[in-house]
């Protein structure tokens, strides 16, 4: 018995990428997934059903809840995965650009979130949005996809807010550089590689399996005290600011002692020596 035998998840953006990392863990752990997206999957099977579903789309998200409690009685766990971008300077953008990525990465969660949560009030369950560390931080030349996950990341809180008494639970996960179809072609010259890998403290991009286990396990009971979290996995991208790598750079790299520092409190000075690691 998998954790999730006899549970049933909707995926978007389920055919490629972390979405097919994710569809195949809650699948190898017992659960019956629908996947919906635009392009059919490489293969279906008793456990996996393709819907096209054009994410954006209020009608075409709620068919494809109709259809997966028909299909299988009931939804337990929803995923929204799916997500485009968009690159350039703000005064270079079309506002269809623009609008795109809002309708793909934030509008689309808030169609299934609410298609959703009536459907799962029964059982109570889990949803997880696939938001990015791009929603925590600016990036340059993204301003469209920055906002689109920033505004995932606090739709998120608050939907836990308006779950919890009903016993969902509601997470979006933070992924970092991840080595994916979309991500692909920036990876593929050493140089470039280099150039990605060597701001992340791991040295290396993500697999789409390394988030699909963070994935089971915000949709499983382990996560069971879990909502309204935040959860970043990205080797340690966000964990430094932009501080020079070298411990002999600027005055933090002399590694000798400075002059006594005092620290004045308002009834009592104390002394302190300070030595640079």
């Amino acid at each position: 018995m998998g954790r999730f035998s006899g549970r049933v998840a909707i995926v978007t953006g389920g055919s490629s990428g972390i979405g097919a990392a994710v569809v195949a863990r809650l699948v190898s752990e017992g659960a019956r997934v629908t996947i919906a997206d635009l392009n059919a999957p490489d293969e279906e099977s008793d456990a996996v059903a393709f819907t096209a579903t054009d994410v954006a789309s209020a009608d075409a998200v709620a068919a494809t809840v109709d259809a997966t409690k028909e299909r299988w009685g009931r939804l337990d766990i929803l995923v929204n995965n799916a997500g485009v971008g968009a690159f350039g300077p703000v005064p270079d953008m079309e506002q269809e650009a623009w609008e795109r990525v809002f309708a793909v990465n934030s509008t689309a969660i808030f169609l299934f979130c609410r298609a959703a949560v009536p459907a799962m009030r029964e059982n109570g369950g889990a949803i997880i949005n696939i938001a990015s560390i791009s929603g925590l931080y600016g990036d340059y030349f993204m301003s469209a996809y920055n906002a689109s996950k920033g505004a995932v990341v606090n739709f998120t809180r608050s939907l836990a807010l308006e779950c919890a008494p009903h016993g969902i639970r509601v997470n979006a996960l933070c992924p970092g550089l991840v080595e994916t179809p979309l991500i692909g072609p920036s990876l593929s010259t050493p140089e470039s590689r280099d150039a990605w890998c060597s701001r992340i403290p791991l040295r290396r991009p993500a697999q789409p399996e390394e988030m699909a286990g963070v994935v089971a396990f915000l949709a499983s009971d382990d996560a069971s005290y879990m909502t309204g979290s935040i959860v970043t996995a990205d080797g340690g991208l966000t964990a430094h600011t932009v501080s020079p790598t070298s411990p002999n750079c600027g005055a933090f790299g002399s590694r000798k002692p400075v002059e006594p520092a005092r620290l004045c409190l308002p009834s009592v000075c104390i002394g302190t020596t300070m030595n640079m690691p």
